[in-house]
């Protein structure tokens, strides 16, 4: 129940794209159905996976100035390069015996043991939609296959358009309902396909709609959540027994259940929302397992109950977490649940036997930083895939009946011999210990001489991503050190780690940071003058901060779509996601005392005359979320400061440089773009003073992975 910025919980990522090793492809996708741990949002996005064997285009040389440096002949042939040789995986989905997923522009299936070959049956266009390059965000297949509903958007824009085919001899689009966030299918009594879905305003999701399709079409709004600081998410129980409608904050959850064997019926209430207690709902056997902070110490636990008693009262403590654990997500299966934990930094899956309430706990390998969710029905083994910034994806899968977690064999990766991984921590000026994520390459010399780009979030419980990124790769192979500091405010540690970085809590996590840079240039690990720091989204705010408190830590700084007026954009209510973000920043309009402290650290309010790293931020025209008007205002005031320290200074003066590149479109993040990881990178080796002869090379031969 993880968010990006802006919106909620750590728990995974809903809408948290899904990667794949496929035969020859590395591929991403979005996952068949949102585990129990994708209840809250996240911001949707697509990564690009490179065909093995498909020619490279040569450029036309003769474009190219005889002149030009390595450096931009290769950026040139990145930003150019043809299309066709990246395949886009988005959603995929297996549904009886076919799979179904998009291919080109069209939504198809295939049967399941033909999937990896050309023949599919096309059963929509997409280009039908006239949208802008559209693409598949998620799939649902009716249960006796009659029909199937796809959620679609385009690159430049959060809005989306859900259609409903008909699954016949000649396949047609019976519906089509513009901006549905989640949906699910359920059948009726009258073995009539009902789909369940949510509409969103405005970023604000409040509403929740039942409708049917054939000769007996209707559409009806059967719920308004009224409290504008709570969204709806629809989950689908993994046995299909309950829908799930669940309604969150920041802090508070609230659960109605969906009879899937009578829909129509009136939904039940688990129990009323009370403040500061979330849960999550799955079921088996007559039997509901609540994922809950409710109860001392106020971490996860799971507890269950009869499904036909499930007020609080009735709640039955089940399994208890460790210390400083992290519940990233909970998978159930006929005789075990399965809980994918990350326990002082380290990552574990823990086997719950449900007949004899054995507990079996793995330690999964060092390198490990993510999980990664696989759809599954089979109830005899528990597949997963894990991964790091640097390393792609590994398959593992825990078979129940042998007790044992199997490794996927083959090809070894070698960037398991060639980097190291290390765990550290930091001691924080108020005695907290911070961890660490550090990468470096294994024949390393003289680590202080060494390029190093940090990385920081912490914010909303939500987990620094650490999923794998062929540009972080790309940087280690020449050298960097990557560190990911999981500062206060971030969920690395559990839901108390979060409530310790917000509110009136938030200037922890800058003081995690700054002890994270010092501590790793004090063990050895570069030094200010070649330390780059990076961050997105919210990450913005501790970044901000960090470059008016302690500006000589730090030699260069890129943004994406960050974060950097935190008073003005909270003091707006008319912004949608205001309301929503009260829990996290606090409410400067109503309270003085969040009011003074919002000042102290917000980015803008405290920009001054001094010394700056340089600084290259990337935003979105038409960003809802964090709106342009913020950005440029700081970027402004950013510069007139530095000018007025250059004229205060004199000659001889360095000033650093700042840069807004601002992207078209309406999307938050547009994580593989293409044209923004060249210009980061570009500017990273020219503020640092590094030779990018070999950089772009490497790049573009991992891309083809």
């Amino acid at each position: 129940m993880q968010k990006q910025h802006l919106n909620h919980y750590n728990f995974a990522d809903h809408y948290y794209n899904r990667i794949k090793l496929k035969k020859c492809h590395l591929t991403k996708c979005l996952q068949d159905k949102p585990t129990i741990s994708e209840l809250a949002r996240n911001i949707p996005s697509r990564s690009f996976s490179c065909k093995d064997f498909l020619p490279i285009k040569q450029e036309n040389k003769d474009s190219l100035s005889e002149n030009m440096d390595a450096f931009e002949k290769v950026r040139t042939k990145l930003e150019t390069q043809p299309q066709e040789e990246y395949e886009i995986i988005n959603a995929e989905v297996k549904h009886g015996g076919f799979v179904y997923y998009q291919e080109g522009c069209c939504l198809v299936r295939s049967k399941d043991e033909e999937a990896d070959n050309d023949n599919y049956e096309v059963l929509f266009n997409l280009e039908e939609l006239k949208l802008d390059q559209p693409f598949i965000d998620c799939i649902r297949v009716a249960p006796d296959e009659k029909y199937v509903a796809a959620k679609i958007r385009t690159e430049d824009s959060e809005a989306s358009t859900c259609i409903v085919v008909k699954l016949s001899d000649q396949p047609v689009m019976e519906a089509s309902f513009p901006n549905v966030s989640s949906f699910e299918w359920v059948k009726d009594e009258e073995e009539e396909d009902v789909l369940f879905y949510t509409f969103q305003r405005n970023l604000r999701c409040h509403d929740v709609y039942r409708a049917t399709f054939g000769d007996n079409k209707r559409n009806e709004r059967f719920y308004t959540e009224k409290d504008p600081s709570y969204f709806v998410f629809l989950y689908l129980t993994k046995d299909s027994r309950f829908l799930t409608i669940n309604i969150m904050n920041k802090t508070t959850s609230e659960v109605w259940l969906i009879d899937g064997l009578s829909p129509w019926d009136p939904p039940v209430l688990i129990q009323k929302r009370i403040h500061g207690v979330l849960y999550y709902i799955e079921h088996r056997d007559d039997e509901l397992y609540i994922l809950t902070n409710v109860g001392e110490p106020t971490e996860f636990k799971l507890m269950r109950t009869a499904a036909d008693t499930p007020a609080i009262m009735n709640w039955d403590l089940f399994f208890t977490m460790k210390r400083n654990t992290k519940v990233v997500d909970l998978d159930m299966f006929k005789d075990h649940c399965v809980l994918f934990l990350k326990h002082s930094n380290l990552l574990y899956v823990n086997v719950i036997g449900l007949a004899d309430d054995s507990v079996r706990s793995l330690k999964l390998p060092p390198w490990a930083c993510g999980f990664i969710m696989d759809t599954n029905s089979d109830p005899k083994n528990c597949p997963f895939q894990l991964c790091s910034p640097i390393r792609p994806p590994k398959y593992y899968t825990y078979k129940f009946a042998e007790g044992k977690l199997f490794e996927e064999t083959g090809h070894e990766d070698p960037i398991t011999k060639t980097s190291r991984v290390l765990r550290l921590e930091a001691k924080s000026k108020d005695g907290k210990s911070v961890p660490m994520t550090i990468f470096h390459k294994t024949d390393s010399e003289d680590l202080q001489k060494k390029p190093l780009l940090v990385h920081v979030y912490g914010a909303y419980g939500m987990d620094l991503k650490m999923n794998f990124r062929p540009e972080r790769r790309v940087l280690v192979d020449d050298g960097w050190i990557l560190a990911y500091c999981h500062v206060r405010g971030g969920g690395e540690l559990g839901l108390q780690w979060h409530a310790d970085g917000r509110l009136t809590k938030k200037l922890n996590g800058l003081a995690d940071l700054e002890a994270c840079i010092k501590t790793l240039h004090g063990q050895g690990f570069s030094q200010p003058s070649l330390t780059a720091l990076t961050a997105f989204s919210a990450g913005g705010v501790l970044v901000g901060a960090l470059c008016n408190s302690n500006p000589e830590l730090l030699r260069a700084v890129t943004l994406e779509a960050p974060f950097l007026d935190v008073l003005n954009t909270m003091m707006d209510t008319t912004l949608p996601l205001t309301l929503e973000e009260l829990e996290e920043w606090g409410n400067p309009s109503s309270d003085e005392k969040h009011k003074n402290y919002i000042k102290r650290y917000c980015p803008y309010q405290n920009i001054k005359p001094q010394h700056y790293p340089s600084i290259h931020i990337t935003a979105y025209e038409n960003d809802e979320r964090v709106p342009l008007k913020g950005i440029v205002n700081y970027t402004d005031k950013l510069k007139e400061a530095i000018m007025e320290h250059a004229k205060d200074t004199g000659e001889g003066y360095q000033a650093p440089n700042v840069v807004l590149d601002i992207q078209p479109g309406g999307n938050h993040v547009i994580e593989d773009s293409h044209k923004k990881i060249t210009a980061q990178i570009k500017f990273l080796y020219e503020e640092l003073g590094l030779d990018s002869t070999s950089v772009f090379e490497n790049l573009k031969k991992y891309l083809k992975f």
